[in-house]
C-alpha cells in the first residue's frame, strides 16, 4: 500500500450529505483529524431535514469541525431523484457561495440509498477540480464497499466520533441500525484492511498524481 498525502497546511472542505448525520456517519473521523489542522474550513451541504434534524446537522457540524458552516436545504428525505432539478440548482448555489475546496466528501454514486447515489453522481459535475471522496454509510441495504483510499483515524478520535455522534443525533437513537458497536466496528474493520488501528474507508474514482521530476 502507497501512502498518499494531502498538502500541508489548512484544508478547505466541502461535505455533502443527503441526510443530517450523513456526512458525521461517513467522514466524521477524518472530519475530527483535519480540524486538528489550523486554520481549515469546512462548508457542509445537506440537502434533506425537517426543522428538528437541520438543528441536529448544525450542532453536529460545530463539533466535528469548529466553525464549519453547513447549509440544509429542507428537501424531502426519499424523494431526491424527483426533484433532480433542485438539488443540482441548490448544489451549484452552495458551490459558488464558498471558496474552491482541495477535497469534497460525498455519498457513493452506488449506495442502495437513491437519495445518496442521486448526490453521488452530481458531486463530481459539481466540483470538477476538486480530489472527490466518496464516503460508506452502514445500513439495513447491506451496500458494502471495496475502498480504494484510506484514512486512519486515532483511538481517541474513533471513540470520540461515537461519542459526538450520539450526543449530536438524539432523533436517530431508536433506529436498530443506530449501534456503537456498528460504527466503531466499521472503523476497526477498515483500519484493519490498512494496518492500523481504526480507518475510514472511501472510493476515489480519479486522481492525478504529481511526480516531483526533481526528485529523479
Amino acid at each position: 500500500m502507497i501512502g498518499l498525502s494531502l498538502p500541508d497546511g489548512p484544508l478547505s472542505v466541502v461535505c455533502v450529505g443527503a441526510h443530517p448525520d450523513d456526512i458525521e456517519i461517513g467522514c466524521g473521523g477524518t472530519l475530527l483529524a483535519i480540524s486538528g489542522r489550523a486554520g481549515s474550513r469546512v462548508s457542509s451541504i445537506v440537502l434533506t431535514g425537517s426543522p428538528e434534524r437541520a438543528q441536529e446537522a448544525r450542532e453536529a457540524a460545530a463539533a466535528f469541525a469548529p466553525g464549519a458552516e453547513v447549509e440544509v436545504a429542507g428537501l424531502e428525505d426519499g424523494r431526491l431523484p424527483e426533484r433532480w432539478g433542485d438539488v443540482k440548482r441548490a448544489l451549484h448555489a452552495f458551490r459558488d457561495r464558498t471558496e474552491a475546496p482541495d477535497v469534497v466528501f460525498a455519498p457513493r454514486p452506488d449506495d442502495a440509498h437513491q437519495d445518496h447515489a442521486l448526490l453521488g453522481r452530481l458531486t463530481p459535475t459539481v466540483w470538477r477540480d476538486a480530489l472527490v471522496l466518496f464516503y460508506e454509510i452502514p445500513k439495513w441495504d447491506g451496500d458494502p464497499v471495496d475502498p480504494n483510499v484510506y484514512v486512519g483515524v486515532s483511538d481517541e478520535d474513533a471513540r470520540r466520533k461515537v461519542s459526538l455522534l450520539n450526543r449530536c443525533f438524539p432523533s436517530q437513537h431508536a433506529h436498530d441500525w443506530w449501534d456503537d458497536e456498528v460504527f466503531l466496528g466499521l472503523m476497526r474493520l477498515r483500519g484493519m484492511e490498512c494496518r492500523t488501528r481504526y480507518a475510514e474507508g472511501f472510493v476515489m474514482r480519479k486522481g492525478l498524481l504529481s511526480v516531483d521530476a526533481s526528485a529523479r
